[in-house]
């Protein structure tokens, strides 16, 4: 089985950066489709971006221009990299394994406030 661990969450100011990243292990990384999702308070989960093996990318709309996932497989790692962080990027972020019971990362907090 694969195992996710999430990190890089915190709190930011708005306009600001932040990475987070998601180390897998115990299967090889670059078999599978990557993504991240978020979830705010009383609200459903969202997909954020995905990543495929050969490094196509879909954001949703909402981070277009702002957010960059990526892969760097030697280190079983995917990131995403978010700019110009506004209020309502404020969530808890998850990582996943994009495929049939792919499993979920345990979250990393954002919060982005003055």
């Amino acid at each position: 089985q694969v195992q996710l661990v999430e990190s890089g969450g915190g709190l930011v100011q708005p306009g600001g950066s932040l990475r987070l990243s998601c180390v897998a292990s115990g299967s090889i990384f670059s078999i599978v489709q990557m993504g991240w999702y978020r979830q705010a308070p009383g609200e459903q989960r969202e997909l954020v971006a995905t990543v495929t093996r050969g490094g196509m990318t879909i954001y949703a709309d909402s981070v277009k221009g702002r957010f960059t996932i990526s892969r760097d497989n030697p280190k079983n790692t995917v990131y995403l990299q978010m700019n110009n962080l506004k209020p309502e990027d404020t969530a808890v972020y998850y990582c996943k394994v994009i495929s049939p019971a792919g499993p979920w990362g345990q979250g990393t907090q954002v919060t982005v406030s003055s």
